[in-house]
């Protein structure tokens, strides 16, 4: 999985960056191959003002899917990437469960599809 992570607005530090990647990974690393690519951007919005003002945003792109994208802004860069973190694994595990129930529903359909055929074929066979 490659994960991009871009700072705005400071530096990104390796103890910043290091807590990113523990963070996401714990969170999207059941996936597997449904997730090939992770961007995460951090920013300070209103720079050294401070307030509730450090966004993390994380955009999972998914085949054949809209993209996954998680915003969440706080007071504590720490606290904004935890959280958005957190929400990227609830929303992930809720695309691939959908998208696994599609796959099986159609390969039911498909199945019951064959075996009726099949009835069908053993039954205009002359006795």
């Amino acid at each position: 999985m490659q994960i991009d992570i871009q700072a705005r607005g400071f530096e990104l530090t390796d103890a910043i960056r290091e807590h990113t990647l523990k963070s996401i990974r714990f969170a999207t690393g059941w996936a597997g191959d449904d997730v090939r690519r992770i961007t995460i951007r951090l920013s300070d919005i209103n720079g050294p003002r401070g307030g509730e003002d450090k966004r993390c945003l994380i955009q999972i792109p998914l085949a054949g899917k809209q993209d996954i994208i998680i915003d969440d802004v706080e007071a504590d860069l720490y606290v904004a990437i935890d959280k958005a973190t957190q929400r990227a694994e609830r929303m992930l595990a809720k695309h691939i469960e959908r998208h696994r129930e599609h796959l099986h529903h159609n390969w039911k359909k498909n199945e019951d599809a064959t075996l009726n055929e099949q009835d069908e074929q053993e039954r205009s066979l002359p006795s």
